[in-house]
């Protein structure tokens, strides 16, 4: 079988890989944009521990043209991965498996979309910062940092709860080339005035931020987008300031993804029409 742009008018599978997933919005996304491109291929979501993947992925047939891979699995999709993307290798995780079909033998291709993700979530607001703060140290952080690089920053502030626990974060700064000021999190601290601030935190984990006056020229991306509005993003919408949900965050790296399985222009709006109507409050 070919690669995905050639399985038109054939039945193509695809998912999202995780433990826990059945909460995942990914089907939504995926499924809408395959019956806009007219492809005739299903996206479903599939529980998968880490000790699974490995299992999984060799016993995928040809019928498969990708899979999205969200926690646990992301730095274990790397290296169970033939070849990995640049972006994968900067970022320390993928979230995006895609077959290699110009193989004797078969095989995986790790990226990640979640810098895709970011990025065009933040040019949907125009935002162009010149200084940038994020919240947290996890995987997210790690990609928010890769595509603070893109943006052409340098540096940015990382404000955590134990700075001792950001070794991850601070690698693949080295691999992108930004300088990181980790710094103790409280709802005092100035970098929360940056430009830009990324909130990389779990849900009600940034509630204390509610109680900070914001400026109308900053943009708060926050993550989380269930629930939404947060305590964070309706204390910055009410300052003035340009807020952005993680629900954007999420059809724009599934928009990318759709890309790369079809090989076609993702239809952004159909997709966007999906996830409005699974999730009216997710701020899309």
């Amino acid at each position: 079988m070919t690669g995905p742009t050639g399985l038109t008018g054939l039945t193509g599978r695809a998912a999202v890989l995780g433990r826990p997933v059945s909460h995942s919005l990914s089907p939504v996304l995926h499924n809408a944009a395959y019956l806009a491109l007219g492809r005739p291929w299903h996206y479903e979501a599939i529980d998968c521990g880490e000790q699974d993947l490995g299992d999984l992925l060799a016993s995928a047939g040809d019928e498969w043209v990708g899979f999205s891979v969200t926690m646990p699995l992301k730095r274990v999709a790397l290296a169970l991965a033939d070849v990995v993307e640049p972006r994968a290798v900067a970022v320390g995780a993928a979230n995006t498996l895609l077959p290699l079909r110009d193989r004797a033998a078969p095989g995986w291709r790790a990226t990640n979309t979640d810098v895709d993700g970011i990025l065009r979530a933040l040019a949907e607001v125009g935002a162009q910062p010149r200084t940038a703060t994020i919240l947290g140290a996890g995987g997210t952080a790690q990609a928010a940092v890769a595509a603070i690089g893109e943006l052409g920053l340098s540096s940015c502030t990382v404000l955590v709860r134990d700075p001792s626990r950001t070794a991850d974060l601070k690698a693949t700064a080295l691999r992108v080339g930004v300088e990181l000021a980790i710094e103790t999190f409280t709802d005092a601290h100035p970098a929360l005035g940056s430009d830009l601030l990324l909130s990389t935190l779990p849900a009600h984990a940034a509630d204390l931020l509610a109680i900070r006056t914001w400026h109308r020229d900053q943009v708060i991306l926050d993550v989380v987008y269930d629930p939404w509005p947060t305590a964070l993003a309706n204390s910055a919408q009410a300052d003035g300031a340009t807020v952005v949900s993680g629900a954007l965050m999420l059809l724009h790296q599934a928009a990318a993804q759709v890309e790369l399985m079809t090989g076609a222009s993702a239809p952004l709006q159909e997709m966007r029409d999906a996830l409005r109507g699974a999730a009216p409050r997710a701020g899309v």
